[in-house]
């Protein structure tokens, strides 16, 4: 097959999955859509053999994750307006106030809930794409969900 095939084939199989991971990341739709774009890039210009569909969706996912952190390290450092564009990607109200909740929760813990809730990942899965321990992932899902209840009661309820 031949690169641009396999771009555009991979494009349409993971690009909104990559879109929403870096849009809950990034919090940002314009720096999540360039960090799509820079995922992309590399998948291109690397072009990897993968065992199979999910270790491609993995490293994606993997090399998504880090673009974002690198764009949240230069915004960190250079000043970025926020963006409120995601109550648009959302259906109803309740499912708007969590989302609103999940943004205000440490990206550590955001990136993790965001791959098993939303993304349907196992523990055992996340722990390779963020190169931690599953024991890890299981605290950082705990803290994570107390966090999330916590922000939801506080501003919601």
């Amino acid at each position: 097959m031949y690169a641009k095939d396999r771009l555009k084939n991979a494009m349409d199989k993971y690009g909104d999955m990559i879109f929403r991971i870096c849009l809950l990341t990034l919090k940002n739709h314009a720096d999540a859509e360039d960090a799509v774009q820079e995922t992309f890039i590399i998948y291109f210009r690397k072009l990897p053999d993968f065992e199979n569909s999910e270790h491609e969706k993995a490293w994606l996912i993997s090399v998504a994750t880090n673009k974002c952190r690198d764009i949240l390290r230069f915004n960190k450092r250079h000043f970025t307006e926020p963006e409120e564009l995601l109550s648009g990607y959302i259906q109803d109200e309740e499912s708007t106030h969590i989302l609103d909740a999940l943004m205000e929760v440490p990206d550590k813990f955001r990136i993790v809930l965001t791959l098993h809730y939303i993304e349907g990942y196992k523990i055992d899965e996340i722990a390779g794409i963020i190169k931690k321990s599953p024991s890890a992932v299981k605290m950082r899902l705990s803290k994570g969900r107390t966090l999330l209840a916590e922000v939801y009661r506080k501003e919601f309820m």
